[in-house]
């Protein structure tokens, strides 16, 4: 979809990822490689659904060349802060790096889950959960991204239940809360998102 693409490399397996206890203080910091590594060791992440302004989600198809979960469909944007990095930089920059673009977000939740790919590794993570909303056009990333659509919340929620193999486990996590506990906070409610804070 779309024919605007970018093919920077913006991952690193050398990266410095903030690792933290489960109440998500800092006692760390560990390698993007060693931190998804066997059971993986638990580390800050973040998750980011962004809509358009029709309230269709963007979702993208996670790279044939990923480690973890390659071809699956995700949520708009996943990553890491890197060390020393707070969340409004890390958000606002992946969100550039792999879809062309920034947007304001609302933090809405973190959660703690651990996820395993075969003997490739797992997720690990304290992640934290934001909501947006942008017309802005999308530029993929082709060393992060496969393909992308926008998609009806009621159709997302039907695909899952009929496919749900296609889909990464982070995104059926949080998808199934955001729809169940933070309705009120998606777009289309009466409280729409507001800048980004955190929590």
């Amino acid at each position: 979809m779309g024919d605007r693409q970018d093919n920077r490399v913006v991952s690193f397996d050398s990266e410095r990822l903030i690792l933290v206890d489960e109440m998500d203080r800092e006692i760390g910091h560990a390698s993007k490689a060693d931190a998804h590594a066997g059971r993986g060791i638990l580390h800050r992440a973040f998750s980011l659904f962004v809509f358009n302004p029709a309230g269709e989600l963007l979702l993208q198809q996670r790279a044939v060349a990923k480690p973890l979960w390659p071809g699956y469909w995700a949520n708009s944007c996943c990553s890491h802060p890197r060390g020393g990095e707070d969340m409004d930089t890390a958000t606002q920059r992946r969100l550039h790096e792999e879809l062309g673009f920034t947007c304001p977000l609302e933090f809405i939740y973190k959660f703690q889950y651990h996820a395993e790919y075969g003997d490739a590794g797992s997720e690990t993570e304290l992640c934290w959960v934001y909501v947006g909303v942008s017309d802005a056009p999308v530029r993929v990333n082709e060393t992060e991204i496969a393909a992308w659509r926008y998609v009806k919340p009621e159709d997302l929620d039907r695909e899952i239940t009929e496919s749900p193999e296609h889909f990464t486990p982070w995104l059926k996590l949080e998808w199934q809360r955001l729809r169940s506990e933070f309705a009120n906070r998606l777009p289309g409610s009466d409280e729409p998102p507001r800048r980004q804070r955190e929590a």
